[in-house]
């Protein structure tokens, strides 16, 4: 059995993690909103149409904010058309999909959802085709208490108190050519610091999130970053970071090394960030909203073939990736990168949260189940709270076609506010059992309350609504602790969750 080791102390700490690091996103696409949250008259939707069933499994991971409504879509939205009475908003093309918006859900009906889930609402607002005039109008209809026109429209359309959203979005991936209204980083960043301004001229608690480049494959990543930074730097609070992978080749070793180049990412977008500031001998540090993240490559054909069968249909199956055992450790992998870069990551965003690319299916009047994605992300996200610890690691390592010296074990940790030590691990060896020796005399007697262990013999093995179960987690034998020590059997590809508490 190969062996590493880790040393943890109290005093190795990154930073206190923002619960929103565990955020996810609904956006107006495929069957995230129609047939997924909302259904009325599937049997477990609710008064609102709202799906309890999905709902359940939402609270059951523990979800602090969603983004809403986009997203791509959001840079065509119009938030007007989300508003009042159902039956008088319109049909609108949805340029970014290819699909026909309906608008039955709207910002009223999914604020009501996300307290329903127990979640905060970030919304997006459309940089694209609209501007800084629209962003303030949101702003004063959302959060503003009344005695002006948006706020008193809000009252009229069923809501007297504000939704008092704090987080927003100034557009989506401005960056790319695809977008709707795409721009320079010049445009964009003079578009985001006067949208900025004056939505927070209309509410001075929120915050709001620029736009980073899409991926770090974009031309003008970098230059993206700095340019449009230097416009907006000081009435920004985030920069957004998207980052997608996928495995077509089948090269497991390689595709879980992704979590490497993820690190890179954050790390030169943050020395970005601090450039510009020093620059502007500015008094604050921006932070990184890492608004979308995941694995997605396994649905790309079959959205081609859908979308040439019923262009402009409505809510239309695309992008629902069926995952696999070995998603679930990459997503374990990136989880664990984030809580390493708990200083400078405050948002983070699993795209997206049901059906569309994302760790919960379901089947319009049917069934509900968790996919294998599911695991990790709820684990990290009840119990990976606190203050995120810098672990001294040291473990075997091996090469693939992209990287050098990839640690087979990968580890993060977290200290509650109540002394308790969790330990987030992966063991990326495809064959061979690691021994982890753990170092924790910084704590006093602690005792291990649980080892949570996802494995699967098939690193393609699925979730299916007929068998929900097939890659599940399981409890492994409790270690003993000695004398501040404890050593922990981390299986072959395994995700890995070890919970210490102070012993009685």
């Amino acid at each position: 059995m190969k062996k590493a080791s880790m040393i943890l102390d109290r005093d190795f700490a990154i930073g206190k993690i923002d619960p929103r690091i565990y955020g996810s996103f609904i956006e107006h696409l495929g069957r995230a909103v129609y047939g997924g949250i909302y259904e009325p008259g599937h049997p477990t939707a609710d008064e609102e149409g709202f799906r309890r069933d999905v709902i359940e499994k939402v609270r059951e991971i523990g979800v602090p904010v969603v983004r809403y409504p986009g997203g791509n879509f959001v840079s065509g939205f119009n938030w007007e058309d989300s508003v009042g009475p159902k039956d008088a908003r319109p049909r609108r093309l949805d340029l970014a999909w290819g699909t026909t918006e309906t608008n039955e859900v709207g910002l009223h009906e999914f604020a009501s959802w996300a307290k329903k889930a127990g979640t905060e609402v970030m919304y997006a607002i459309n940089l694209g085709t609209r501007g800084a005039d629209a962003a303030r109008n949101a702003v004063e209809y959302a959060n503003h208490t009344g005695g002006s026109y948006w706020s008193d429209l809000r009252a009229k359309n069923g809501a007297k108190d504000p939704f008092n959203i704090r987080l927003w979005c100034l557009g989506n991936e401005m960056d790319g050519p695809w977008q709707m209204g795409h721009k320079t980083a010049y445009e964009y960043g003079r578009a985001a610091n006067e949208a900025a301004k004056m939505m927070k001229w209309v509410d001075p608690t929120i915050e709001t999130v620029a736009c980073g480049s899409s991926a770090h494959t974009m031309p003008t990543y970098g230059s993206w970053e700095y340019e449009m930074l230097n416009e907006c730097y000081e009435n920004v609070d985030y920069v957004s970071l998207h980052r997608y992978y996928g495995n077509p080749t089948g090269d497991t070793p390689g595709f879980l090394a992704r979590s490497m180049d993820l690190d890179e990412f954050i790390k030169e977008v943050v020395s970005i960030c601090d450039a510009v500031g020093g620059r502007k001998h500015a008094k604050k540090k921006l932070n990184l909203s890492f608004d979308e993240w995941n694995v997605w490559y396994h649905s790309n054909q079959q959205d081609k073939e859908i979308l040439k069968a019923d262009k402009w249909g409505r809510a239309l199956p695309l992008l629902e990736d069926i995952y696999n055992f070995e998603d679930a450790l990459l997503a374990g992998a990136i989880l664990i990168t984030f809580l390493k870069n708990a200083d400078r990551v405050k948002v983070a965003c699993l795209a997206q949260l049901v059906n569309v690319i994302a760790p919960i299916m379901t089947r319009n009047g049917g069934g509900c189940w968790a996919q294998t994605i599911f695991y990790p992300y709820m684990h990290a996200s009840r119990f990976g709270r606190g203050t995120a610890l810098r672990p001294v690691l040291s473990s075997p390592v091996y090469d693939c076609s992209d990287y050098e010296n990839v640690p087979l074990a990968d580890a993060a940790a977290t200290l509650g506010d109540d002394g308790s030590v969790t330990v987030f691990a992966v063991n990326r060896d495809l064959s061979e059992d690691i021994l982890l020796d753990c170092d924790l005399r910084a704590f006093g007697d602690l005792r291990v309350k649980e080892h949570i262990v996802l494995h699967h013999d098939d690193v393609k093995a699925i979730n299916t609504e007929d068998d929900p179960n097939n890659v599940a987690p399981v409890n492994a034998p409790c270690e003993k602790t000695d004398g501040g020590k404890v050593s922990l059997k981390l299986p072959a590809l395994s995700w890995n969750v070890i919970r210490l508490e102070k012993a009685d």
